[in-house]
């Protein structure tokens, strides 16, 4: 293990690239990334366009991914705290293998449902543990580096994966896109194995743990009962008010932005004339768009709450856009090409919008409760993921797809607008109830 000694700018990143448990995660993330939107792209295709799939029958695809997570964050993150880390992964991984090989033999939408709990359930097992685990193996001064990495994975192979299952999808089928996905898993597994095990035993780990009174609630929590651990990081969260209000920003984002997104695969069967492959590239230039963000939020030195501002202004005014466009302009190369610049600038948006959070959440978190943490957001944000769907769908049902998409669009502009205009004022409320803790 590297020192947790102040270093400068390029001397971190040499370290970090340097840590072999670390590279080794982020290799394992590459290559179940890449498979993940293989499996996705191929079940939007398969469901939304094979299948002519209703809005409701789309908007319970998206409550079955996320059910899990939201009636499981917490419990998954304690276990996440509780069990090695390094097992549950791999663990999670070879049952996800096995579960997507189960897609090759679906044949009607309920058998879909029943795969998606499955998969969603050894998603939830897995999020709590990798990101505990960054914290376990990469010192506290390089995390900001370590999630901007792991974002500009996530995101590259959000170009690569949709591109990639495009070209699979025209050469053989959907089919062959759930067998790479499910062959993802396996490698991997390997290469999780190649992580070290638990480093420091949970008492070691509280006394490097940063933030204070996190530390006290975290070293508490040890001596508590079942539902109290369940509780600890919905604890946490309430005890640092920058982390409470930027998960609660994250939520409202969440549903007004599901509203539209969840119902995307309508929206393109609205324009006539549309090819397969048009939702492929637009979800390809999203992610140069978050590939980008993440980029750029390293180099810009402005509070994580100006950056989710900022972010989500502008992914909600490309939201309005593309309801606008698709229900006044007809299809043409220069239309085309203008969705392909919008879902660009609304991935840029996502980014600017999540990427801050996400680092914001590993530096004010301390290691023991992490998982649990992470638990706690993943169902929080879950839970607005679950009922953002259910208004798009009831919109898109009742009025169209445009609507539902210029009304998100809006919605989310609002919040944006609202958070840059308060930024200052949250930040001095954080830094006033952070200097007691600090002088203690």
């Amino acid at each position: 293990m590297m020192g947790f000694g102040k270093k400068s700018s390029g001397q971190a990143k040499s370290g970090l690239l340097q840590n072999r448990a670390y590279l080794a995660l982020l290799s394992a993330q590459l290559v179940s990334n890449i498979g993940d939107w293989l499996y996705l792209l191929a079940l939007l295709t398969m469901v939304g366009l094979k299948w002519q799939a209703t809005p409701w029958e789309i908007t319970m695809v998206s409550l079955f991914m996320v059910l899990p997570v939201l009636l499981g964050g917490p419990l998954a993150g304690m276990l996440a705290d509780r069990v090695e880390r390094k097992k549950l992964m791999v663990i999670s991984d070879l049952v996800r293998f096995v579960v997507l090989i189960g897609f090759v033999f679906v044949t009607s939408i309920w058998q879909v449902y029943v795969l998606l709990i499955a998969k969603g359930v050894m998603d939830v097992v897995f999020s709590p543990a990798k990101n505990g685990k960054i914290k376990e193996i990469v010192p506290h001064d390089q995390l900001d580096q370590a999630v901007s990495y792991s974002a500009i994975i996530e995101q590259g192979t959000k170009i690569i994966g949709p591109a990639l299952g495009g070209m699979l999808t025209a050469a053989f089928s959907v089919t062959v896109c759930f067998v790479v996905d499910a062959g993802t898993f396996l490698v991997s597994a390997f290469l999780l194995s190649k992580v070290p095990g638990k480093l420091r035993d949970v008492a070691e780990r509280l006394k490097t743990a940063d933030g204070g009174a996190g530390d006290a609630a975290a070293a508490a929590t040890r001596k508590q009962g079942f539902w109290t651990e369940m509780a600890a990081g919905a604890k946490i969260i309430g005890g640092i008010p920058l982390l409470a209000l930027g998960t609660l920003i994250l939520c409202a984002s969440l549903l007004v932005l599901q509203i539209a997104d969840s119902q995307a695969v309508v929206l393109f069967r609205e324009i006539p004339g549309v090819s397969d492959d048009l939702l492929g590239w637009c979800i390809t230039f999203s992610g140069i768009g978050t590939l980008t963000a993440a980029w750029f939020t390293q180099r810009i030195r402005i509070s994580p709450l100006f950056k989710m501002g900022i972010g989500g202004t502008l992914v909600g005014l490309v939201f309005a856009a593309a309801g606008f466009i698709v229900s006044h302009l007809p299809l043409t190369d220069g239309v085309m090409a203008l969705m392909l610049t919008l879902f660009a600038f609304a991935g840029l948006g996502a980014g600017m919008t999540f990427i801050p959070f996400q680092v914001l959440l590993q530096q004010r978190t301390p290691e023991a409760v992490t998982g649990r943490v992470f638990g706690t957001v993943s169902s929080l944000t879950s839970t607005a993921t679950l009922i953002g769907p259910l208004f798009g769908g009831s919109l898109v049902t009742a009025f169209g797809p445009e609507p539902a998409f210029i009304l998100s669009g809006c919605l989310m502009a609002s919040i944006g607008f609202v958070l840059l205009m308060f930024a200052p004022a949250i930040m001095k409320r954080d830094r006033m109830a952070a200097e007691p803790a600090m002088g203690a």
